[in-house]
């Protein structure tokens, strides 16, 4: 078990070491070995996919950019599969901080904006709140930063 309050800060950045598998819209978006994870106190892992690992022609950049302390400046993702469109469905970095420079270009998705994510097989409870896109899976254990009432944490 894996307690979210023994994560640190800043993140730490590490291979998932397992397979990763994201569907929508009755395809399959993502099947990687690859994937990184941030582990980051109070926060489910966030999963970050290369970008060589996502089906071509599903991503469309987004408007709207963000920052992170750790990071940098994040870009956003619509998915298109079919006649489906989930609107900033992930995020990535063009050009994170020299710590995150193995994320270049990876995208982390939100679980809850996605038909289906899974980590090794297990399907992944997305993480509450519409911020931080956390994965949680049983082996991973909060409380967790996200819901009503956690941001001043």
């Amino acid at each position: 078990m894996e307690s979210v309050w023994e994560y640190p800060r800043p993140p730490r950045l590490e291979r998932a070491g397992r397979r990763v598998t994201i569907a929508h819209a009755g395809q399959v978006i993502v099947d990687s070995d690859r994937c990184w994870r941030v582990l980051e106190t109070s926060h489910p892992p966030v999963y970050y996919v290369p970008r060589d690992e996502i089906a071509d022609g599903v991503l469309e950049p987004a408007a709207g950019q963000s920052f992170c302390e750790f990071k940098g400046v994040a870009d956003y993702w619509d998915l298109v599969v079919g006649a489906a469109r989930v609107p900033r469905v992930g995020w990535s970095y063009a050009d994170p901080t020299p710590a995150y420079v193995e994320l270049t270009g990876a995208v982390a998705f939100y679980p809850s904006r996605v038909d289906e994510c899974r980590v090794a097989g297990e399907l992944v409870q997305p993480q509450e709140g519409d911020f931080y896109g956390g994965w949680i899976t049983a082996d991973v254990t909060g409380p967790f930063k996200g819901a009503p009432g956690t941001m001043g944490w």
